[in-house]
């Protein structure tokens, strides 16, 4: 493991540091927002206490929220990227800094505030020089909670285009990657554990000196970024846009080295990893990412509004989400890919010789056989329920376990039949057998190119190009791919090159 890490972190070590600066960025202008907002806020309210606990509950409340709830939320109003990640950010931070903050204030001996109204010192002397010296301790302790709460939840970052340690965190899970898991987990461990030494640190520096050194950092800061924001070259930027995991990997770097090669003068951002299907669909339509690979499947069953049963010829169901899209959304779905990464049932090649299995029907006469499905799976219309009706399944023992374990309880004996994604590497990997769905029960998932209609007729070359993998890698080729991606951890870009290469969709260097 630890050579594989070292290996690891050699092949990748420019953009781990990216992500490392990223993450650092990231958590700064947070923890400074942070601070701006909830110790001036708890000084004011210091003494109106009824405001003072309202104030506590309603951070409460938020600190209930689901992370990935606000940054969904967020991104219609603020987009992609790192601004609803510093948003989501301060408003879990907020808590634990004004609750701090606020405690310290109101929890001094009320003897000593009144030795110092007695003295007759003005406001501001007896908030400078009694108070907050006083409260200093507690203020200290909710700003370390709140930056390593902050340097933790920033992970999340990389879900929404944010970059960020998070990106190899989400990278080592979806693709069963130990290095890049373990890589990304130590270094945000170690930013946290550095952070709150440096503020212990800090703690023994004067308040003056330390509020002047904050307001110092914060003009310094906003400069530095204005003028790199002012001074930057006016190139135009097309942001391509993944679903968390190797396959959406490929495909953006697909269309990325389409679009280059035949538009060097356009820059082509990569949103890798970027979390579910409803953060993409919203991201598109505010105009925060420019194209992103749906799939037709998704597309009716979970984006538009469609009446009629999905037809399973994927032809039929290709043009119904197309039409489906530009009429509800005013968006455009380029021609599909030949593959499908649709649903199946697999089982190990020695339980489909034992009970000659071969197609989905030859499991009703064996409902002995122990089942395990994702939850997603088990109970969804398109899933197991519709199948039991369809092909007459009656298993006596289905279990429901996270996608990422039921290939490996497959593998190891302890299931018999399980639900794939007819691209899933593990396929290949534990030489799995996946039945054939002889009535066409499941619905056509072909991968597309999802845009918005004004991005495609404003970029025709950009259409033109990525309409060059129309018809093209068939479902051995994303397989293949996959597994290069996910078990033998070879990177996405490499493994999309090689394949436009190998099939002269782009010319050799």
């Amino acid at each position: 493991m630890l050579n594989q890490t070292l290996e690891y972190i050699h092949a990748n070590g420019h953009e781990l540091l990216v992500a490392l600066g990223q993450h650092v960025a990231v958590a700064l202008i947070a923890t400074l927002i942070t601070i701006v907002i909830a110790i001036p806020l708890a000084i004011a309210l210091m003494n109106h206490r009824r405001a003072g606990e309202f104030v506590l509950q309603v951070a409460s409340i938020i600190q209930t929220i689901p992370s990935l709830a606000i940054l969904g939320l967020l991104i219609p109003f603020v987009g992609i990227g790192t601004v609803p990640a510093i948003i989501a950010l301060v408003l879990y931070a907020i808590m634990p800094v004004f609750q701090n903050t606020y405690a310290g204030l109101t929890n001094i001996d009320p003897l000593l505030i009144e030795a110092a109204d007695a003295m007759g010192v003005s406001r501001r002397y007896k908030l400078l020089r009694v108070q907050l010296p006083l409260a200093a301790p507690m203020i200290i302790s909710g700003i370390r909670i709140g930056v390593v709460m902050i340097i933790g939840t920033a992970t999340l970052a990389a879900l929404i285009g944010g970059g960020g340690l998070g990106t190899y965190i989400l990278l080592g899970i979806q693709s069963n990657n130990n290095a890049a898991l373990l890589i990304g987990a130590v270094l945000s461990a170690a930013l946290a554990l550095i952070a709150s030494g440096l503020i212990k640190l800090l703690a023994r520096v004067k308040l003056r000196h330390l509020l002047a050194g904050l307001a110092a950092l914060v003009v310094v800061g906003g400069g530095a970024y204005a003028t790199v924001a002012l001074t930057a070259p006016r190139t135009e930027t097309i942001t391509i846009a993944g679903k968390m995991g190797g396959e959406p990997e490929i495909l953006i770097n697909l269309y990325q080295d389409l679009i280059a090669a035949d538009q060097p003068h356009l820059k082509v951002v990569l949103k890798r990893n970027f979390g579910g299907t409803s953060f993409l669909f919203k991201a598109l339509k505010a105009k925060q990412i420019d194209i992103y690979p749906e799939f037709t499947g998704t597309v009716l069953q979970s984006l538009v509004k469609h009446p009629k049963a999905i037809s399973h010829d994927p032809t039929q169901a290709y043009q119904d989400g197309k039409a489906a899209l530009a009429e509800q959304f005013g968006m455009t779905l380029l021609p599909p890919m030949a593959y499908q990464n649709g649903y199946g049932l697999t089982v190990t090649a020695q339980t489909a010789a034992q009970y000659h299995l071969k197609t989905i029907a030859d499991l009703a006469a064996h409902p002995e056989l122990r089942a395990g499905f994702d939850p997603d799976f088990y109970q969804q219309s398109d899933g197991y329920p519709g199948l039991q009706k369809a092909y007459h399944l009656a298993f006596t023992n289905v279990k429901t376990m996270e996608p990422s374990l039921r290939y490996q309880a497959l593998a190891q004996g302890d299931l018999d039949v399980t639900d794939a994604y007819t691209t899933d590497p593990q396929i290949q990997k534990y030489h799995l057998v996946l039945l054939k769905d002889t009535q066409a029960f499941f619905p056509p998932y072909q991968g597309s190119p999802l845009m918005l209609t004004s991005f495609a007729k404003a970029h025709p070359q950009v259409v033109r190009s990525l309409n060059r993998l129309k018809g093209r890698i068939s479902t051995q080729d994303m397989q293949r791919m996959n597994y290069q991606v996910t078990v033998e951890h070879q990177k996405a870009a490499t493994v999309a090159r090689r394949y436009l290469k190998t099939h002269h969709l782009l010319k050799e260097d």
